[in-house]
């Protein structure tokens, strides 16, 4: 099969790592990629936000499949003009789209359709938003309504706080997607992400992972787009992965497609496990970032048959995936000033190894300049991952793989897993 990948970020090299090893495929364009991809396919330098090349494109390599990583380029409509050009494509329509790029629309489609999430209230200006935190206790949740590459929420502990981020997103800080702030109940538990596929009909089970979204240890800073992640947690028993299917997942994709807009491809579900049973804390319309990296760490089977039945409808032909029996961690490098400032432009050695065993490096900020010397590109640089028997050897492994790296200024969190460590003692 000839397949088109969509992205340049660390979870699009975990995707074209996964699937440049199935013998399924003929040919991998990864558009545009990034130089630890390079590896695995065939860059073309192009926007993913660029759709008519991007289908040029497709139609040029002729595309059995086009695998859309990034929300960007959903909310850009890539599948949509995919599909009008009879291309297949595991991604969904922009219209389906919207249960990530706005956050006020996914809000209002939860109380449609009885999903459980917290109260909110949607504001389009200050005096509006700050009138209504009389409505909510601290802490307080204050979000960007449209894509800020997830950095777009602040956990504002005090009114002032609260008041000061409001401010700060529709004062401009992330631009159009700060248009409208969205004020949110504050939900007690514990978090955690868990992953399906949907074929516009049929949908499976397809992962979890506890993600780590404050950039210091101790769950202390700005929050980001992901700092590491882990898998599998104990926090998902059979039981609390029924009920997230059950209450969550599958009512959203049988009420997306109600309402026009049948779901083709990975849906994120980020919950809080609550007294009262997993509430919705976001959706996100892809796989997740740091997320898919330990995912594909720890799929045993062939992943490209489940990105194909997604974007032709066969899914329930398939077989459930196979699990390695084996823990994966992601520990994310990050930039000096990430998430606020990142610092780009610092050379980066050490990232092509050789690693000790299960250690796995994915390129998530990267470029290489004309000398070749390889350098930050992005406020989150590099994933390294390993896959260990059991949390604590996975762990070892990561951070001992990071410890070859050097990037001036870059840091990193010391304590990803300590949820499942916590657990243990």
């Amino acid at each position: 099969m000839n397949i088109l990948l969509v992205g340049s970020g660390g979870r699009e090299h975990a995707l074209a790592w996964k699937i440049a090893q199935s013998p399924l495929l003929r040919r991998l364009v990864i558009a545009p990629g990034n130089p630890g991809m390079a590896a695995h396919g065939e860059l073309a330098a192009m926007k993913v936000t660029d759709v008519p090349a991007l289908v040029a494109l497709a139609q040029e390599i002729a595309a059995d499949l086009v695998v859309i990583g990034p929300e960007s380029a959903v909310e850009a409509g890539l599948a949509d003009a995919l599909a009008a050009a009879g291309v297949p494509c595991f991604g969904p329509s922009r219209a389906a789209g919207q249960l990530e790029s706005s956050k006020a629309f996914t809000k209002a489609f939860c109380a449609r359709h009885g999903l459980p999430t917290g109260a909110y209230v949607v504001c389009d200006t200050a005096e509006a938003a700050k009138a209504a935190l009389d409505g909510f206790q601290p802490p307080y949740v204050i979000k960007a309504d449209g894509l800020a590459a997830g950095k777009g929420v602040t956990i504002a502990q005090t009114r002032a706080e609260a008041e000061a981020a409001i401010d700060d997103t529709l004062g401009g800080r992330f631009g159009a997607a700060g248009a409208r702030v969205v004020i949110e109940e504050f939900l007690e538990g514990e978090i955690g992400s868990l992953f399906a596929l949907c074929d516009g009909t049929h949908a499976i089970v397809f992962g979890h992972a506890q993600d780590h979204k404050r950039a210091y240890d101790g769950e202390q800073g700005p929050n980001t787009g992901g700092m590491g992640t882990y898998s599998p947690a104990p926090l998902f028993t059979d039981e609390l992965v029924e009920q997230v299917r059950a209450r969550l997942a599958a009512p959203a994709f049988a009420a997306i497609a109600q309402e026009g807009s049948p779901y083709r491809g990975a849906l994120f579900v980020e919950f809080m496990a609550t007294a009262e049973g997993p509430k919705l804390v976001e959706f996100n319309v892809r796989f997740g970032d740091p997320e898919c990296q330990v995912l594909m760490l720890r799929l045993e089977s062939d992943l490209l048959p489940y990105l194909v039945a997604c974007a032709t409808g066969t899914l329930a032909d398939l077989p459930p995936p196979v699990w390695r029996d084996e823990s994966a961690v992601c520990v994310v490098l990050a930039a000096e000033g990430y998430p606020d400032k990142p610092v780009t432009g610092a050379a980066i050695t050490g990232a092509e190894g050789p690693f000790g065993e299960g250690a796995q490096v994915f390129h998530a900020g990267t470029t290489r300049d004309a000398e070749g010397v390889l350098r930050a590109s992005g406020g989150r640089v590099l994933n390294v991952c390993a896959r260990g028997n059991g949390l604590v050897e996975a762990r070892e492994r990561a951070y001992a793989a990071l410890s070859q790296i050097t990037l001036p200024g870059g840091f990193y969190r010391r304590d990803i897993g300590w949820r499942a460590l916590a657990r243990q003692d």
